[in-house]
């Protein structure tokens, strides 16, 4: 029995199933955009731990930033005794958000503790119950978050009831006849059935999808909800947590609409892979709430502050959100040849910088997914040397994550390993 094999028997004995594990495949290493298992296997990393590494595994000045925090204090919860690194974080991504509203932010630990405070902080400034998100949606695990997510298995069954006052409006699809025009329908018929306008508190959604399979929405929906949410005072909530920091070729991938969000959710690719989350908004709106009512015992921890900070650093000294672009061309172009090859079982490519998603079907109809393939390119990726991810409705979308540090040469091996695989799986 292989060392991974060993590893792998000891966690299904150790950590209950429901936090299952991709590949069997336990890291020891990992640099930029490589990783090394226990074995001394090396892989390819084509997912960033699910965009959370944009700045690729242990880049140094991030490792520098977190050894220097941790020789001088590892943790004082930051509603006792704060620290200049959470208030100057704060002060940046203050910055970083577009528009020119003044803005204030809170600190915690992860993308559902955000987007979680989010609609707390809609509520209390609202006075109202009411949050609508989109089919497809991905928002977290948990209670909350999962009635906001717009996807059932493997994220709410077994898990109801949810809490009330969550609706769903339709999330525009274009290649499986699903438009911006469905969408807004959608909301209005909400409003007419379900719930007024004026007891919505919020309105949630993802500039760019991630599990519902990387379909951006579209520029005309968003500049709608900006309008909407004006009108009827309703919060607006941009879920940037998996599209942010640069992953999309744009900071924020909201920008490309032009619209200034109420509260903008932030993590993943925040701090390097150190546990850390932002909810960042118009000042008026993140004060609504009391004292105390906000926070928790690691949120805005000073080693994960240090290590955002460096991040920022790090993507402005390297230009990693034009980089982001110059990633995405290249995927492009390779994934485009795949799609010659093998023309009956690629629908759609989808490129948002290093956002990139390739949806497989059976026969080139987009209406008949070909989850059996793509569960099978996910599983013979261990051999082949490389980390990739699925996700979609179906689950059969391909989902590029690359590091935005990692190099032309790396993602030249890294799809020709990926070529290779398919050919063996295609014949």
């Amino acid at each position: 029995m292989s060392k991974n094999q060993q590893i792998q028997q000891r966690k299904d004995a150790a950590i209950a199933r429901g936090m299952g594990n991709l590949y069997s495949a336990f890291v020891t290493k990992a640099k930029n955009a490589e990783l090394w298992d226990a074995e001394g296997n090396r892989y390819i990393d084509f997912g960033t731990g699910i965009a959370v590494c944009n700045t690729g595994h242990s880049h140094p000045k991030i490792v520098a930033a977190v050894q220097k925090q941790v020789k001088n204090f590892s943790h004082t919860c930051f509603m006792v005794n704060p620290y200049e690194q959470g208030v100057e974080l704060a002060e940046k991504l203050n910055a970083l958000m577009p528009g020119d509203t003044p803005k204030k932010s809170i600190f915690v630990s992860t993308g559902a503790e955000a987007v979680e405070n989010a609609v707390k902080i809609a509520r209390a400034h609202t006075g109202r119950r009411g949050t609508i998100a989109f089919t497809g949606g991905f928002h977290g695990r948990t209670s909350l978050t999962m009635a906001l997510t717009g996807k059932t298995a493997p994220y709410k069954h077994l898990f109801g009831p949810f809490p009330g006052d969550i609706y769903h409006a339709p999330f525009p699809m274009a290649i499986h006849g699903v438009s911006v025009e469905d969408s807004i329908h959608g909301i209005q018929t909400i409003f007419k059935t379900a719930i007024e306008a004026r007891d919505v508190a919020a309105i949630i959604i993802e500039p760019v999808q991630g599990e519902g399979g990387f379909y951006a929405a579209p520029v005309e929906l968003l500049q709608y909800l900006r309008e909407l949410c004006d009108k009827e005072g309703i919060v607006l909530i941009i879920d940037e947590v998996q599209s942010g920091f640069g992953r999309t070729g744009t900071f924020f991938n909201s920008e490309r609409a032009g619209i200034e969000a109420d509260i903008m959710t932030m993590a993943k690719g925040i701090a390097g892979g150190y546990p850390l989350s932002a909810v960042v908004g118009k000042a008026d709106i993140m004060d609504a709430p009391l004292p105390g009512g906000l926070g928790g015992t690691y949120g805005g921890s000073p080693v994960a502050c240090a290590a955002a900070l460096a991040v920022l650093d790090v993507i402005e000294e390297e230009k990693l959100v034009q980089r982001a672009n110059e990633i995405g061309a290249q995927f492009e172009q390779r994934i485009q040849a795949v799609a010659k090859t093998y023309p009956s079982i690629v629908s759609d490519i989808r490129i948002h910088g290093a956002m990139i998603a390739m949806e497989l079907v059976h026969d080139g109809d987009a209406h008949k997914p070909n989850t059996e393939l793509t569960q099978k390119i996910i599983a013979g990726a261990q051999e082949a040397g490389l980390i990739l991810l699925s996700c979609g409705y179906y689950a059969n979308v391909i989902r590029f994550l690359p590091a935005l540090t990692i190099t032309d040469e790396l993602i030249a091996e890294g799809f020709d390993k990926f070529d290779s695989m398919l050919a063996k799986l295609l014949g």
